[in-house]
């Protein structure tokens, strides 16, 4: 079948994604971002509110217009993984981020979408290329384009039903297949995300300031780290925003096993993190999204965390 025309229904589509996995899906037309979009993004980054990842000052062509992506995109396609882990950590341990605590989610969802990419390559002739966060890819103003969710005060995109603790993927395809409405849901306003914030970088009017974002500072930031925020027991990374929003309250554990908490990390103390070699680093975290902060940076974190309870 030409890819000019619907390769298959949105329930086959639908069906074949939850059979793999995806709890969620939608579709949008891959067009050019909204200006009005792009100008808030691009005034973001020019008040330096992405602090030192100046990989999102990059490919502006790309995260205009996904078509720079893949030559031919008609269509780009949305998923939704929720990971809320069935455990949590013990109270005092050196915390991790909830989706950091099982396997890399890049390798889990990369696969998951390469799955559903063939399904529909095979369907209708099409080609695909797949996104995990590591492309230029607006995701969470198509997730919202597509129907898949809405964004919250804190930036974080809440599937209905389901809740914010989502990985999220996209598939950018020649494909034709039918767009679904852009999502009209909305925050509740309620605000607990903003008094919450142990750094203070969430804003009553939803702006973003990465450089006093726990997530940022522990994961991203390579610097000396600030005295002027307190980082609690976090390690690496922060749920704390998602911890108080009222869309979260009656998620669901993950049902995939994968993103299920390693025991290892579960058990982890601080001096199991104090102790810790080149070697014995990369045995616990070898398929963990950890590795995204080196040897270095959670000794760093660490120490951090030891003198605000001093």
């Amino acid at each position: 079948m030409n890819s000019s025309h619907y390769p298959f229904d949105k329930g086959r589509l639908r069906a074949e994604a939850a059979g793999i996995g995806f709890a969620a899906i939608g579709v949008a037309d891959a067009t050019e971002v909204d200006p009005d979009a792009h100008s808030l993004y691009m005034s973001w980054i020019a008040r330096g509110c992405h602090g030192t990842m100046d990989y999102l000052d990059r490919y502006h062509d790309v995260r205009r217009d996904p078509r720079f992506l893949l030559d031919g995109a008609r269509s780009v396609v949305c998923c939704a993984i929720p990971y809320t882990p069935p455990q949590r950590q013990p109270a005092g341990s050196p915390r991790i981020a909830s989706y950091a605590l099982g396997q890399d989610y890049h390798e889990v969802v990369r696969d998951m979408l390469r799955r559903l990419a063939a399904h529909i390559d095979s369907s209708c002739g099409s080609q695909s290329r797949v996104c995990v966060d590591t492309a230029p890819l607006r995701e969470r103003y198509w997730a919202v384009r597509s129907g898949l969710g809405f964004t919250g005060i804190n930036g974080q995109l809440i599937v209905p039903g389901i809740g914010s603790q989502v990985f999220l993927g996209e598939i950018v395809t020649t494909a034709y297949i039918q767009p679904d409405a852009p999502a009209t849901g909305h925050c509740r306003k309620c605000m607990a995300c903003v008094k919450a914030c142990p750094g203070g970088a969430i804003g009553a009017d939803g702006s973003f300031d990465a450089r006093r974002c726990l997530s940022y500072l522990t994961i991203e930031y390579r610097g000396q780290l600030p005295d002027g925020i307190d980082p609690g027991d976090r390690l690496y990374g922060c749920d704390t925003c998602q911890d108080v929003c009222p869309h979260n309250r009656d998620a669901a554990p993950t049902a995939i096993e994968a993103f299920w908490p390693s025991p290892q990390l579960l058990s982890a103390t601080a001096g199991t993190i104090a102790a810790l070699t080149p070697d014995t680093y990369r045995s616990l975290f070898r398929h963990s999204a950890v590795r995204r902060a080196k040897l270095p940076m959670l000794l760093r974190n660490l120490q951090w965390i030891q003198r605000h309870r001093q």
